[in-house]
């Protein structure tokens, strides 16, 4: 007579990676890993390691342990440095107006403050219903403020992730247009000789 074997559910990959102590083995590597890449990222390696991390979370739920965690870690490290340095040398702050100094009252500073950025913020909405097509919804995901991933606004709008990027800046472009044919340009002030 045979009996059934009893079958046990596998424990998750993080569970068995926790009691292997594999985390606690590679958290000095990447701290080691983070401060020696970050400053050539212009990034806090406090963000470099929680993006690493962030990242070893998802492999463990797509594939499981990487192979060699430590060699995985090392390109992790330097993947998210050079995605960081890519993003700040696009991004450029927004110079024309100065954010308000962090000692005045209230959220945005003074009433005119908070006014302005009430006034901007209906002046984008009422731009962003007008633009064609899809560009509404997409914008409107991307304005939310509980900040979705694009997986997530991916998922709401029925589109597949990796067309999202391009519609988002197809959209960003035509409001970018709308907007600057409503603003008018900075130009001299006083009178014109």
């Amino acid at each position: 007579m045979t009996t059934p074997e009893t079958t046990t559910a596998p424990a998750p990959a993080s569970d068995s990676l926790a009691d292997t102590g594999l985390l606690a083995a590679l958290a000095p590597l990447l701290a080691a890993e983070s401060d020696a890449e970050a400053p050539a990222a212009g990034v806090d390696p406090g963000d470099l390691e929680q993006a690493v991390w962030l990242r070893l979370l998802e492999r463990l739920q797509e594939t499981g342990a990487p192979e060699r965690p430590a060699d995985w870690l090392r390109r992790a490290v330097r993947a998210e440095a050079r995605r960081a340095r890519r993003t700040t040398d696009r991004e450029r702050p927004y110079e024309d107006e100065p954010a308000p100094p962090p000692d005045t009252e209230g959220p945005h500073g003074s009433p005119e403050a908070s006014l302005l950025v009430a006034e901007r913020h209906r002046t984008l909405r009422a731009a962003v219903t007008r633009t064609p097509g899809r560009c509404p919804r997409v914008l409107t995901a991307m304005l939310d403020p509980e900040d979705p991933t694009y997986r997530e606004i991916a998922g709401e709008l029925g589109i597949s992730q990796g067309s999202l990027g391009p519609m988002r800046s197809r959209c960003l472009g035509c409001l970018r247009r709308m907007l600057a044919a409503e603003v008018p340009a900075p130009g001299r002030r006083g009178r014109v000789r």
